[in-house]
């Protein structure tokens, strides 16, 4: 099914297409927000954007997504710029929408969704993550069967395998529910071990790394770990939730980086990753990261939030931890601009004062990967792990003590 679903690796030149969909109060700057981060998935899956294309609507177009001059115009852009094979879209199309889509500009047409999965199957290392990409492909392909030829029959033996009169969509469509029961049944033996050995960690404390991709979790975990987990500057690096063992002064945790947030996830995804997401559900503390130099951090936080809060709606210490602070950058006003401040015009040290005064989370500002206020960081850490282990393990009192003096 890699053919039907996954991008070829080398680079591709595409063109992304989005609306400015008025029932949702949505705005030009919104939406161009949404294409920057769709532009950055298309450059993560290995496409270079040449070109963007917007419309206001009332709503998407039911038939075609955009309305047909916009088609027309995307049509015309294509037959002058005829290298361009690829066309992407910032929202998840319907199978009716797809296939006249394809139909009217015969390039090969991807949704957001469809992007996005092919992300997390080039990324998928190990047998879990795998299967919960494998199982979200499928969920996504099965409605979209009239619009392919698939031949997955040849995957399954031929004789007396198929119905008298059945068709080739209907013989694809079995053997796709089938691969889904297998998948389902795969996921839950692994969420059974998965489970075992998080039993087996026993009542040692949990600290989770959440946040939107992209914002340095796995940098942060090798740093306050001292291990080596895969970090790079693209979108889904971590797709695998990492656990490590950590030790800060004399008390030990556990650390763990979960796999990053985005708009719009598919929620195929979010089901199959389900026991991905366990690490947080059962974890005891919530270090959620924040770039502070992407320009529009305070949405992400929005997204995380409203995602965790689908998995797990138990409320628990939670630490918001300002990331890439030597990466921040802002535009200071002119003394006689008499226009109202807008984002990029506050210093990092007005939005440290605006956060910390909010009061409703505990904040902390740090660069991981140049180890800024990482003592800090450290500490703040510590003192909460601390409050759970002394309360879980209420007769280890030597292990708080500080034995720093009697060295000297």
């Amino acid at each position: 099914m890699g053919e039907n679903l996954i991008l070829d690796r080398e680079v591709e030149k595409a063109i992304l297409i989005g609306v400015i969909d008025k029932s949702k109060n949505m705005t030009e700057s919104l939406v161009q927000e949404y294409l920057d981060e769709l532009d950055f998935l298309a450059l993560t899956a290995g496409a270079e954007t040449v070109k963007r294309f917007t419309q206001k609507m009332d709503y998407p177009h039911p038939k075609t997504f955009v309305g047909t001059g916009k088609l027309e115009e995307i049509l015309d852009y294509l037959e002058r710029n005829d290298d361009i094979k690829l066309v992407i879209f910032d929202d998840e199309l319907s199978p009716s929408q797809l296939r006249n889509i394809e139909r009217a500009l015969q390039r090969k047409i991807l949704d957001r969704t469809n992007l996005i999965l092919d992300i997390f199957a080039s990324r998928a290392q190990t047998a879990n993550a795998k299967t919960q990409v494998e199982l979200a492909q499928y969920q996504y392909l099965l409605p979209r069967l009239t619009r392919m030829w698939t031949h997955l029959e040849r995957q399954r033996g031929g004789i007396g395998m198929r119905g008298p009169g059945e068709s080739q969509i209907e013989t694809d469509r079995r053997i796709i529910l089938d691969k889904i029961s297998k998948l389902k049944e795969d996921l839950i033996k692994i969420d059974k071990q998965k489970a075992t050995q998080r039993k087996n960690r026993g009542k040692m404390v949990r600290v989770a790394l959440v946040g939107y991709t992209n914002v340095g979790k796995s940098t942060l975990m090798n740093m306050i770990s001292k291990s080596e987990v895969f970090a790079e500057n693209k979108l889904f690096a971590t797709l695998d939730t990492t656990v490590r063992k950590v030790v800060i002064q004399n008390v030990p945790f556990l650390l763990a980086d979960t796999v990053g947030f985005i708009r719009k996830l598919p929620h195929n995804l979010v089901e199959s990753f389900k026991s991905t997401l366990d690490e947080v559900r059962e974890a005891d503390i919530i270090l959620h990261v924040v770039d502070i130099s992407h320009p529009n951090f305070e949405d992400q936080i929005k997204v995380v939030n409203e995602t965790m809060l689908e998995i797990d709606k138990r409320e628990k210490p939670t630490f918001l931890v300002f990331n890439k602070i030597d990466a921040f950058s802002y535009v200071k006003k002119d003394e006689d601009d008499l226009l109202p401040k807008t984002r990029e015009n506050y210093s990092l040290e007005e939005l440290k004062q605006m956060w910390i005064t909010k009061g409703d989370t505990p904040c902390l500002f740090i660069s991981a990967i140049h180890k800024q206020n990482v003592e800090e960081f450290r500490e703040v850490v510590y003192n909460a792990v601390k409050e759970i282990h002394s309360a879980r393990f209420p007769y280890n009192n030597f292990l708080y003590q500080d034995y720093s003096n009697l060295m000297d």
